[in-house]
């Protein structure tokens, strides 16, 4: 229950409609026990064998009663459950704006399916507690107030008697409203590995079916499915026990009032009249106790699904501007600087980078060379504070990038990742995802760089063709390209390029280097790769090996050294004149 409790500001924000329902719920449920008050006297009107015009006049007040709780029982589902869905949506939405501004290690450390699940489950949970559950919850005390203060000004002792079995319900009510909240949280946690799953079978079909293991994630989703169904069954059975445990205890209610109550009318100490009204009004208390039931499962399954989502709103921005963040830097040149630089994942790992210190001066084309593992995604990782260093620090033009904007120091580094990931929309859009408006002679332009415009030409929409989803329509080689041209297109100050060139061909990409080393003038170039013919008209080279800088200086030079670079380089220069021996 007190992971709830940081809905507040939400109610707050929304406090008006949130009252003005209050107060609607109040009259429509003051109309509501009105009328068997109005029965009680029809029947002892009846009983003196009242006229037809009175008859009449209680059968109009009957009519007018009804028709106004009617039009408030309307008015309080428009204010209440329209402020629920209000506050999911600002739920939502800082949900939404949380989870953008997380680190990388966040996403590294937690499922994609756990976070779908905080997505959908988990916030509908937390709505219907807002709505629905707040609604009745007051509608629920309203109507008990109302119905017993009027059952006591009929009759205190008839009353007592006929509210005994209640304390009885409150104890199983609370014993089953636990039980809930723990079967709702092993709930939760399945569907989280369900959507797990399935969304790893959607993004690696290709791998499932390259390697005939359909059969087999049949046979494991299936697993999970049923672990899924087996601890909802467990939920429902707790939850099929709360209508049969109310009505019984409202049935040993009506037992009593109609014996005890009997007896008073055959003695005369009470009107027919009011042993009906009594047996009417126990009959109102059926739905707030149906609902005191089904309200306590919406608050225990809201209360579980809260305190998911506490858990990952609490999680902090690992990288952001704080109080030493210089707002005055408004662009940055390119001059790029580590001194002493370490870097790990986390405490308890091993360090990726140790010691590195190197300048790159703005303008220069710089490349890190080296076998795989030995930290060259994780040095270019630094740059943009895609990652903070451990140890040591990164300057840009002299300044530590701690102390810069972060939205500022990343609009000047254009990117282009090892993995490629592009969106499910056209091919321009994907293009100008880092502009703030779509402009075609950019699109051309960068497209004519990375030699990507001579394919589109092809494309039955041209720049204008949908993607499918992570770019499945587009070969390996286009997909680079692609994602080349996105960098381009916000004209950076600085390019990084992670193995940007591994599926393209070798010419092709002489071509784009080429066009690149134009483009780059007087900008800073930093180019990760394997492939030595990539980084050999390099300014200069890095080579990064078990995490520190072995080597550096051109490619004359570090041939020369017959050292980790010479290697690399005389068995790409065996590969590929076996390759044309073939």
């Amino acid at each position: 229950m007190k992971s709830l409790l940081s809905l507040k500001k939400y109610f707050y924000r929304y406090k008006t409609k949130l009252l003005l329902g209050v107060l609607f719920i109040l009259i429509s449920n003051l109309g509501n026990v009105y009328l068997p008050l109005i029965l009680k006297d029809s029947v002892n009107a009846l009983q003196k064998r009242a006229d037809y015009s009175q008859l009449i006049r209680y059968g109009e007040l009957i009519a007018l009663i009804s028709l106004v709780s009617g039009v408030f029982l309307y008015l309080k589902r428009q204010t209440m459950i329209v402020a629920s869905r209000e506050i999911e949506y600002d739920l939502r939405q800082d949900f939404w704006q949380h989870i953008q501004k997380l680190s990388l290690r966040y996403f590294q450390n937690h499922s994609t399916g756990d976070i779908m699940a905080h997505a959908t489950n988990d916030l509908n949970a937390v709505r219907t507690f807002v709505g629905p559950a707040v609604m009745y919850s007051v509608d629920t005390i309203v109507t008990l107030v109302l119905v017993l203060s009027i059952m006591l000004s009929l009759n205190v002792s008839l009353t007592i008697y006929s509210l005994l079995p209640l304390p009885l319900l409150s104890y199983l009510v609370y014993r089953l409203g636990g039980l809930i909240h723990i079967k709702f949280t092993r709930i939760q946690e399945k569907f989280s590995e369900l959507t797990t799953k399935s969304q790893e079978n959607f993004s690696g079909i290709r791998v499932i079916k390259s390697y005939v293991r359909e059969e087999n994630e049949i046979k494991e989703y299936k697993t999970l499915s049923h672990d899924y169904f087996n601890k909802n069954m467990d939920k429902v059975k707790i939850e099929a026990l709360f209508q049969p445990v109310l009505f019984f205890v409202i049935g040993i209610s009506l037992i009593v009032v109609i014996w005890i109550g009997g007896l008073k009318v055959i003695n005369g100490t009470m009107d027919l009249g009011e042993i009906l009204a009594f047996v009417v009004y126990l009959g109102l208390l059926i739905w707030p106790m149906i609902a005191v039931g089904w309200v306590v499962n919406l608050i225990q399954q809201a209360s579980a699904s809260m305190k998911r989502l506490n858990k990952m709103f609490e999680e902090d921005y690992e990288i952001q501007d704080n109080e030493l963040t210089d707002h005055k830097i408004k662009e940055i040149k390119g001059k790029i600087e580590f001194k002493n630089v370490s870097f790990r994942y986390g405490e308890n790992l091993p360090y990726v980078l140790r010691n590195i210190s190197l300048e790159i001066p703005q303008g220069c084309t710089v490349a890190i060379i080296g076998h795989t593992g030995v930290g060259k995604t994780s040095f270019i990782n630094l740059i943009p504070r895609l990652y903070d260093v451990t140890e040591g620090e990164v300057l840009i033009d002299g300044r530590n990038i701690k102390h810069m904007p972060l939205n500022i120091l990343r609009k000047h580094i254009g990117i282009v990742p090892q993995e490629t990931f592009l969106f499910s929309d056209t091919l321009a859009n994907n293009i100008t995802y880092g502009l703030s408006e779509n402009k075609m002679e950019i699109v051309e332009s960068v497209s004519e760089i990375s030699q990507l415009k001579k394919d589109v030409e092809s494309f039955p929409k041209g720049f204008e063709t949908m993607l499918g989803e992570r770019g499945i329509t587009l070969s390996g080689g286009q997909k680079q390209r692609t994602c080349l041209a996105r960098a381009l297109a916000i004209d950076p100050n600085i390019l990084i390029l992670d193995d940007s060139f591994s599926a393209v061909d070798t010419h092709t990409e002489e071509e784009i280097l080429k066009r690149l080393k134009a483009y780059m003038k007087d900008r800073t170039s930093i180019i990760i790769s394997h492939r030595i013919s990539t980084v050999k008209d390099a300014d200069k080279i890095f080579v990064l090996d078990k995490g520190v800088i072995a080597e550096q200086g051109t490619h004359d030079e570090l041939v020369q050294k017959q050292g980790i670079y010479a290697d690399l380089h005389y068995k790409q220069l065996l590969e590929k004149e076996l390759e044309e021996l073939n």
